[in-house]
Order: structure tokens, then C-alpha cells, then sequence
């Protein structure tokens, strides 16, 4: 069985890793065609990415930041599940989601507007790995797209982030936000 990896911000995996946010929020880019990003895997394991300006861009308090270049090595500590994934044309429920993710407004609004008013949104329940999976860094994983084909994954123990009261909270929450914005 093949490993995916899903590129995100070093800094919204150590959100998501945190229990700190519940949600990935995806425009798409040129690697995803015409019509923009979807949640082509239900699993997947956090490939993370880092550039400075990542730390503008989102609302949280930074206790450690990742390294400011690519290794020659790359930590995968996480792993996502999807739970929800809907595409959302409007933006009173993205604004309205914003306790479920770090990102700024500014960056939101940026990304929802890219697809002429249109992001791809996924509640994920996170899973942390018991031991991190060390890859060495590779120029297939560079480029920008979403999605990675990764070596097979050794066997792992994981743990989910959140108990799974808190994960049905954040999940109430998430259905909440969309049921009542689309009424």
C-alpha cells in the first residue's frame, strides 16, 4: 500500500499536532488543474513545509519555530484522517470557521478568492505518531502540489491529538458553523 503525504505549513502542522486546529483549508494551485484542490485522500500523512513569511501569515502564539530551510531530512511526526470534506463558495462560512484554524484573515479571504470564491475545507482528526518517520529530503517532494507519493510507511503507533470528547466537540462545532451559515 502506497504512503501520501500532504504538503501544509510547518507552522499549521504544529497547529494541527497541537490540537489547536481542526481543519485544512485549500485553494489549489497550478499542479491541481482547473478545478482547484480537492481531498483526493481520506489518509494521509502531514509532509511539512516552511517559508519565513509563513509566520505573517497566521494567528498563533510561536513557541518554537521549524528550521528556515528544507533539511536534508524531513520529520513526519503526523497523521490525518479526514472526517469532512466540503467545498465552500461562501465566505460567511469561511470567516465563521475561523476558531477551527490559525491561519490570518487576510491570507482566508486570499485563498477564497483565488478560485473566484471557492476553497476546499476538510475537518481532519490528527493522529500523532509515536515515533517521528525521518525521510531523507528528496527533489521529487519539492515543487508546488499538494499531494506526494511517499516510500512505504514502516509499521507505526499512533495517538490521536485530541480525546475523542474533544474531537466530537471541535466536530459539533464544525457542523454547527456550516449548518447554520448555509440556512
Amino acid at each position: 500500500m502506497k504512503s501520501i503525504g500532504f504538503k501544509e505549513w510547518a507552522l499549521v502542522c504544529q497547529a494541527l499536532g497541537r490540537g489547536e486546529q481542526s481543519i485544512i483549508l485549500r485553494k489549489g494551485g497550478i499542479a491541481e488543474g482547473r478545478d482547484g484542490f480537492s481531498f483526493q485522500y481520506q489518509e494521509f500523512f502531514l509532509f511539512p513545509t516552511f517559508f519565513h513569511e509563513q509566520i505573517e501569515k497566521v494567528r498563533t502564539n510561536l513557541s518554537a519555530l521549524p528550521s528556515s530551510a528544507q533539511n536534508e531530512t524531513i520529520q513526519i511526526q503526523l497523521y490525518a484522517k479526514v472526517e469532512s470534506a466540503l467545498r465552500i463558495d461562501s465566505l460567511a462560512i469561511i470567516t465563521a470557521l475561523a476558531p477551527l484554524h490559525i491561519l490570518a484573515p487576510e491570507v482566508v479571504r486570499e485563498r477564497f478568492e483565488y478560485l473566484n470564491g471557492r476553497l476546499s475545507v476538510a475537518l481532519v482528526r490528527i493522529f500523532e505518531l509515536a515515533q517521528p518517520w525521518i525521510l531523507r529530503n528528496e527533489k521529487r517532494f519539492g515543487g508546488c502540489r499538494s499531494w506526494l507519493e511517499l516510500p512505504a510507511a514502516p509499521e507505526r503507533q499512533m495517538n490521536p491529538v485530541l480525546s475523542e470528547e474533544a474531537y466530537l466537540g471541535r466536530r459539533r462545532q464544525f457542523d454547527a458553523i456550516v449548518k447554520s451559515t448555509q440556512d
